[in-house]
Parts: structure tokens; C-alpha cells; sequence
């Protein structure tokens, strides 16, 4: 008898993922060459989205405004991105290719990023291909997205992150997900977040089809979203009100793209700066290089949360888990349980002395 899904799956679970969805290669029809997994492995016949869960708990210290490293470490771009999914997801691919298919493991944590260039060989596709990995997941029957683009399941809600297999095993593709059967469109990620997710009245939407299920969610303003979350708003990071005192910057009055947001934070968070009397620290930002650090090592630095998805993942799980929307809750209740904070657009120093 035959490798079967079933089999895959148990496995999977067994190896320590938490989510195992599967899609059929026809369920890419639509997707771009450079983000279609037959453009990796043209004989693909079928992806497996995997997922593992973000710890609820990752979130604490940033919604308490006490403690930054925990989701940067683990749950971001740390071990849970880098490491923890990644040796259940080998092991899956290892038992896929021990019965004699091929498998891809495909890391979704590499910028998406696609500078213009040439295909390799005549006729076929450029590279630095990539799956939109929210899309496969969606696709894979795992869930769907979310108003503000993040995607969420019906164990977790948005708390989760993606990888894939692509391989040339064919297997019968997992039900899909009904649109808006997870995200009700509450709004509950706009009020929480600091501007970049627009309300559904002012109909700014994308949408994809996949078989006959339209997808629709929010058209994000991506830029000031890498504002927020890589530590260009002083709203959300204490560290440069630390680093910048009497400093102002509105991120809701910026329009820049989401690439000019990355130029502006990464340079300004993670270069060297002379160590002087004013700034002993040798860093430009100090608190965001040493997220960067931590992240998953001193010599290679990481990709770093410093808004900790205010809006589009801690309001979205606490309305979720609160109204019985997700099947994950917790004995103590809700994740919001104190008035928020969300400190001015001038940096000013006494708001971290106090």
C-alpha cells in the first residue's frame, strides 16, 4: 500500500507541526510564475502548508510595554521561524522522499524580494522565486485571511507562522476554507492598530479566487505598517524616545512604500554609531539592535518586532478567543486585560525615566 495523506499528516503532528493542510497544484492556476511552486519543482503535483503555533505568551511583555525580546526571540523571525518548525518540516519532507517522491522544503522567511534580473535558462523563470505563503496556506485549506492580511486558522486565529513542501506526490487537495467564516470583519484589527489598516467603509480591497471562493481583505498601507513594526514610530518604541529625545515623526502622515520604510528602519536600528558621553552604546537605536541580536544571533542579526502587531494579531486573537471564534482559550480570560499604551509621536525622554 501507498504513502497517504493520512499517513502524512499523522506523521507531521507526531514530528511536533501544528497545522497540515494540502493543496493541489491546479489551486496556483491564477499565481504569478515567480511565486508559483511549479516554477521551483515543475513537476509539483501537490504543496503542503504546515504550520506551528506563536505562543499567546510571546505577546505579554510588549502589550504590557515591559519586556520586548520574547516574541522577537521566539515567535517572529527567532527560533519558532528559523528553527522550531524547521526540523519538523524537514522530517515530513525526509518520510515524503523515503517513500520515494520528491520534496522541496520551502522557507517562508526570506524577504520577498524580487530585483529585476534574467531567467537562468532560456525560456524558464527568473530566480528568487517565492510562494506567497499565506496565499499557499488559504490554497492548502489551512485557513484564510484575515481583514488586515494576516492570515488566520480556526485553532489559533492569526497566531501561527507558514512553511511549505512542494513536491511531485499527488494527493486529493483539503476542503477550503469558507471566506469570512474565521474573520467576521469586526474591524477589531483596525482600532487597534496605529494607522495602516483601512475600514472596510473606505473599500480599499484585494482579492484573490481560488476554485469558486472569493478571498477579500484590507489593501494595507504597507509602509507605514514597516513603520510601525520595525521601530520607526515613536509611538511604539520606547527605545527612541530613549535614543532620540524631543525627536517628532507621525507615521500617519507618511506615504512612503513598504521598501522605503525597510531603508529608513534597518539602517537606523541595526548600523554602528560612534559611542559618545550623550550615547554610550555604539548603536544608533540601541534597544532595536539588541532585538536584532537576539533574534537568532549576535553575528547574524534577525529580523525584529518592535510594534509586536498591535492591531492585526493582539486585537484580532483577544476578540477571537473572546467571542468564541477560535478554538484556543485560556483559563485567565482575556489577553487585553489593562488600558493599552501607545506613547506620542515627539520622542520624549521622561516617558522611559518615569
Amino acid at each position: 500500500m501507498g504513502l497517504t495523506k493520512a499517513q502524512i499528516k499523522e506523521f507531521g503532528l507526531a514530528a511536533g507541526l501544528d497545522l497540515i493542510g494540502v493543496a493541489n497544484i491546479e489551486r496556483f492556476r491564477d499565481a504569478p510564475t515567480r511565486m508559483h511552486p511549479a516554477s521551483i519543482l515543475p513537476e509539483a503535483k501537490s504543496v503542503i502548508v504546515v504550520g506551528k503555533r506563536i505562543l499567546r505568551g510571546g505577546w505579554r511583555g510588549i502589550e504590557e510595554g515591559t519586556y520586548w525580546p520574547s516574541y522577537t526571540y521566539f515567535d517572529y523571525h527567532g527560533l519558532l521561524n528559523s528553527f522550531f518548525i524547521q526540523y519538523p518540516l524537514y522530517e515530513l519532507a525526509c518520510f515524503l522522499e523515503d517513500h520515494g517522491w520528491e520534496a522541496v522544503p520551502y522557507y517562508s522567511g526570506v524577504p520577498e524580494t524580487q530585483p529585476p534580473t534574467e531567467p537562468l535558462r532560456r525560456g524558464g523563470v527568473a530566480p528568487n522565486v517565492h510562494l506567497a505563503i499565506r496565499i499557499a496556506g488559504v490554497a492548502a485549506g489551512v485557513g484564510e485571511m484575515g481583514w488586515s492580511k494576516v492570515f488566520l486558522t480556526k485553532r489559533f486565529g492569526p497566531r501561527q507562522r507558514l512553511h511549505a513542501i512542494i513536491t511531485d506526490m499527488p494527493l486529493e487537495p483539503d476542503p477550503l476554507v469558507e471566506p469570512q467564516s474565521i474573520c467576521t470583519r469586526c474591524m477589531e484589527c483596525v482600532r487597534g492598530c496605529p494607522g495602516a489598516i483601512p475600514h472596510i467603509n473606505e473599500g480599499k480591497t484585494i482579492s484573490i479566487k481560488i476554485e469558486d471562493r472569493v478571498y477579500e481583505w484590507a489593501d494595507i498601507n504597507l509602509g507605514r505598517c514597516c513603520l510601525m513594526y520595525h521601530g520607526g514610530d515613536p509611538r511604539l518604541s520606547p527605545f527612541l524616545h530613549k535614543d532620540f529625545p524631543g525627536w517628532s515623526f507621525d507615521v500617519t502622515e507618511q506615504e512612503v512604500s513598504e521598501e522605503a520604510a525597510y531603508k529608513f528602519c534597518w539602517p537606523l536600528s541595526t548600523m554602528p554609531w560612534r559611542k559618545t558621553e550623550e550615547f554610550p552604546s555604539g548603536y544608533i537605536v540601541e534597544g532595536h539592535a539588541l532585538l536584532a541580536r537576539w533574534g537568532i544571533g549576535e553575528k547574524e542579526g534577525s529580523s525584529y518586532g518592535v510594534g509586536g502587531s498591535r492591531g492585526c494579531m493582539r486585537s484580532c486573537f483577544n476578540y477571537l478567543e473572546k467571542n468564541g471564534l477560535i478554538e484556543q482559550t485560556f483559563q485567565g480570560g482575556e489577553f487585553i486585560k489593562r488600558d493599552r499604551w501607545l506613547l506620542p509621536s515627539k520622542a520624549e525622554k521622561k516617558q522611559v525615566e518615569s
